[in-house]
This record gives C-alpha cells, structure tokens and sequence, in this order.
C-alpha cells in the first residue's frame, strides 16, 4: 500500500464531501485539513529538565538542539530533514504559519509572542524524510512563573491534536509536580488526542544515586500519573538514561538498555500510525459534526411545526379577513357600497372592490408571520438553547463525552436562528455523514489493513 497516495486521495475525497457540511455548522476545516497535511510528527513534552533534547539528539545523531539543567530553549522547534540532503537555515515561525503547504497556518492566531517562539531545524538525517519532531519549551509552574505571553496551554493542545505520538517524559527530581504538566495530563491530552497516542517516560535515571533512589521516584511518578490521569489503572512508563554518562551497564540493569532501544522504535516507528491516526481524527470530527447535525434536526423540526402552524392561521385568518373585513368598514365609516362575499356570489367584481379585502388579507397575515419571526421562533430557539441535551438521545457515555465536546458550537447554532436554518436539510446532512462514515471510511480502514 502506498500511504503517501493513500493518504492524498483521502485529502481529497473528505474536502470535496465534507467541507461544505462542516461550513454549515461553524466548523473549521481547516482543523481537519492541516492533519491530512505534510509528514507524521512526534511531539515531546516535559518539565525542563526532563532530558528532552538530550533524547531528541540522540535520534538525530548529533546535536541539533541545547541541553542543560537550566531552561536553554524557550521555543517550540520542529526538527525535520531538509529538502536538499544537507544542513539548511532555520525557518522562523513568521515563515511556518503563512506557508500554506505545511500544517502550522491555524498557529497564527496565537499572536506574535508565540511565532517568535517557534521555529524550524532541517537537518541531514534520513530517519526524518518522513518524520519531524516537535520539541518544546520546558513546562513550568504557573503559580510561580511569569506569564509566557501566549496562550501555552492552547498551544500544547493544537500540536498534540496533529501529532501522530506524544512523547511525555520526566526526571526523577520532579516526577509530575511542574503545575503545567498536570494541566497538560490531565485537561488538554485526554481531549486533544488518544490514550493510545501517549507514551510516558521517566528519563535521566542514571541520576538516581541507588536502586531504592530509583525505586522511589518511579512510586514517586506512578502516584502522581494516577493522580494526574484520574485512574487507579498506571500507563506504561518507560525508563531511560543518558548513553554519555551510562557506557557499561551491569548484566542486571541491561533490561533498561533494551528499553531505551524499545522507546527509540516506537518513536521512529510513528510514521507508520499516520495513516490510522488521520482516519481515527477524522471519523471523531464526523461524528461530532453529526451531533451538531442532529441537535439542529430535532430544532428544526419543531421550528418547521411552528412554521406550517403560523401559516395555517395566516391563511385562515387572511381569508375569514378578505372575505368580512369590508362588511365591518361598511357599518363602520360606510364603504364600501358593495361588500367582496356579495359580488364574489354574484361573479362579477370590480377592481375596486378587492382593495379592501386584499389589504386586510395581508395586514393580517403579515403580523402574524411578523409573531412568529420575531417571537414564536427566537422563543423555540431559546427553549432549545436552554435545554440542547434534550435535542438529541444521550444514551451511552459515548454520546454523552460527545456531547459535552459539541454543546457549545450547538448553543451558538441555536444563538442566532434563521428560517433558512430550519430548511437547511439537517437531516440529510446526518444521512451523508452515516454514508460517509459506512462506505468511504470502512474503505480506507480496509485498505490500510492489506
């Protein structure tokens, strides 16, 4: 199988399908569109000493990137292969977000203290043709540091979304305590990426003075994961050192080296899980959209009751008014001579005779159309705003997780309703997504398994 065309007619085919639903309902594609962009990417996060960029030279072969136990690098880096075989300029972020070929475009809006913050390395190493790694500024404890100057959190969780492997690590010295770091587990992965996309790391354990030292800080960051995770049940946690300080392991320890070996072949080996993470991102964008879809359905539904009733009575209330309103002007102010019903039985009228009847007919429907425009459906979008879990069956924890994730782009749907919105063919969107989900998706899941 050819991942790489896989991977463009999948880009292809969700554009032309999906962008133009995903427009109706307020959602970026964009967010989608830059996941189908570009090459397979690791992200690695850690406090700032948590041996990051030593680990991340080591990949490479040489350094490419500052290390110390001292913050040195305030900058998220993309560490990639260059275009030319050879060692090229840095790319300044200014660059990174306006190049529309790469995936870094929707990072502009985080202002310009985050762009100068933000670069690209292209380097001369083949592991990376298909591969880049992002590696990031030190997290800190926001209690006690000063503001970054831009939205950090924000930032963390936008390039975990489009990173195929999350690589978390820590040092023995602050198992999990960085305040950042507990933000980052337990409030921006679990809803920016999967479980199965994470990989935890406890590094630097040649620091450790003994085995009981070692043995502490790995109870140490296990409580502080369940904490953190909110689960009793601990994820595999890999232990690494540095193979500068490490040169002769005893016979005993050696597991660790084959380890270290291991965690460096999940790492290399992200390139293979793009494919699966682009269709796991975008059936989970499908049925979210679908949410939306079906909210706005079960809305519009009702709305279209309200509609077929208010023009029920307008046309009732507009007959009854052009067939007596001008007998009640002839009794009041004593025109017209001739009333409409009379002439109408009688098969012979005048021009004249229906300017009464015609106007009455429409000064009455026209307010009641106007009560139902500007009261009876702002007031059944309220009523759905105000309850919108009940516009749509939240019968498993699935739909309900999947809810909370799109109740607010409902609430804003529902914040500015539109007779248009109620003829918008909501259903149907929901029957092209189901459509979408069942043949299209199942096909490249297929295809990706061969």
């Amino acid at each position: 199988m050819d991942e790489k065309a896989l991977q463009n007619k999948i880009q292809s085919k969700v554009r032309a399908k999906l962008s133009s639903i995903f427009a109706r309902y307020r959602t970026d594609f964009n967010d989608l569109d830059s996941m189908l962009k570009w090459k397979p990417i690791v992200l690695v996060l850690g406090n700032y000493s948590s041996g990051k960029s030593t680990f991340i030279n080591e990949l490479v072969g040489r350094e490419v990137q500052r290390t110390g136990q001292a913050p040195t690098d305030d900058s998220f880096t993309v560490i990639t292969a260059s275009g030319n075989g050879g060692e090229e300029p840095d790319v300044p972020g200014s660059d990174l977000v306006n190049d529309g070929r790469l995936p870094f475009t929707a990072f502009k809006t985080f202002g310009e203290q985050f762009i100068s913050h933000f670069r690209m390395k292209r380097v001369q190493a083949s592991m990376f043709e298909n591969l880049a790694i992002i590696d990031s500024p030190g997290m800190l404890d926001s209690v006690s540091e000063k503001d970054r100057g831009y939205d950090y959190a924000s930032v963390i969780r936008e390039f975990s979304r489009m990173a195929d492997l999350v690589v978390l690590m820590f040092d023995p010295h602050k198992a999990g305590t960085i305040q950042e770091t507990y933000n980052t587990i337990r409030n921006i992965l679990p809803v920016a990426t999967g479980e199965d996309r994470i990989l935890f790391v406890m590094s630097r354990i040649d620091e450790c003075d003994n085995l009981g030292d070692l043995v502490r800080s790995y109870g140490t960051l296990c409580w502080n994961l369940s904490q953190m995770t909110g689960r009793k049940d601990i994820p595999r946690i890999f232990l690494t050192f540095s193979p500068k300080v490490v040169v002769d392991l005893p016979p005993e320890l050696a597991v660790w080296a084959r380890e270290r070996e291991h965690l460096k072949q999940e790492i290399l080996a992200a390139a293979g899980l793009r494919i699966n993470h682009i269709l796991q991102n975008i059936d989970k964008q499908i049925q979210e959209v679908r949410m939306v879809a079906e909210a706005m359905a079960t809305y519009a539904d009702g709305g279209l009751k309200i509609l077929a009733t208010a023009v029920k009575r307008a046309a009732a209330a507009g007959l009854l008014s052009f067939l007596f309103l001008d007998m009640g002007t002839k009794q009041l102010w004593g025109f017209p001579e001739k009333t409409i019903l009379p002439t109408l039985l009688s098969g012979v009228v005048a021009p004249a005779q229906l300017l009464i009847p015609l106007a009455g007919a429409g000064a009455v429907a026209a307010l009641i159309m106007l009560f139902l425009f500007k009261w009876q459906l702002p007031r059944h979008a309220w009523r759905c705003r105000q309850h919108a879990e009940r516009l749509v069956e939240l019968d498993t924890v699935y739909r309900r997780n999947l809810w909370e994730r799109v109740k607010d782009k409902v609430g804003e749907l529902l914040a500015t309703p539109t007779v248009l919105g109620l003829l918008a063919g909501h259903r149907g969107n929901v029957a092209k997504l189901d459509r979408f989900s069942k043949s299209e998706m199942q096909d490249y899941y297929k295809r990706l398994s061969e």
